[in-house]
């Protein structure tokens, strides 16, 4: 059997995108990327992408008309690739998702959802806020993608202390961290049918 064909959608740098590269490469995840899919151009993930020989696609907000026709034209190109489930990995765009992705479009957000998430809160930020709030306790979580910033339901979430002695950029890559095992687990699960998106909410195993 093949194995199953995923988009991953990026707006910087690709290390989530580098990560996934390397699983399925290794066989741990019965997975192939695609497509990637970028907002913008001359970007590193673009880079990865092509030095891995996965095809590439910019489809830039501002050349669209409004947030539906972006998300039409990003979603007509996961198609024409023929995948079947969408990553948003360090994707920074609000994308109104068809009712027929829902269910199919997983993100990883830097956070231990619902805090520290919603519009404005990617990156540093979110480390910078997790800091200044005096959390004990941080991490990652993976989700499907539902049409409100961060809210969708929650596949699995991994925890990092925080330290008394954490800036913001060491705390980012101890989170980092946990997101390169959280996002290939997650999939993992979703591919498996293991996971499902019911009704607005996660299903697990036959329930």
């Amino acid at each position: 059997m093949s194995p199953s064909r995923i988009a991953v959608l990026i707006s910087g740098t690709g290390r989530s995108l580098e990560n996934l590269l390397r699983v399925c490469a290794a066989g741990e995840l019965d997975a192939e990327v695609g497509l990637v899919v970028a907002d913008r151009g001359k970007l590193r993930g673009l880079e990865i992408a092509e030095a891995a020989s996965v095809p590439t696609q910019v489809i830039r907000p501002r050349d669209c008309d409004g947030p539906e026709d972006f998300s039409a034209q990003v979603f007509d190109a996961v198609e024409a690739a023929a995948c079947g489930t969408v990553v948003l990995a360090g994707f920074l765009r609000h994308l109104p998702i068809p009712a027929g992705w829902l269910g199919r479009v997983l993100n990883i957000h830097p956070s231990l959802l619902p805090a520290h998430g919603g519009k404005g809160f990617w990156g540093d930020h979110v480390h910078r806020s997790v800091l200044e709030a005096g959390d004990a306790v941080t991490g990652c979580t993976v989700h499907y993608v539902d049409n409100v910033f961060d809210a969708g339901p929650i596949i699995l979430q991994r925890r990092v202390d925080v330290r008394p002695d954490d800036d913001v950029h060491s705390l980012a890559g101890r989170v980092f961290d946990e997101e390169c095992i959280a996002l290939p687990e997650a999939l993992r699960q979703h591919l498996a049918g293991e996971v499902r998106f019911v009704a607005g909410r996660v299903v697990r195993g036959d329930g």
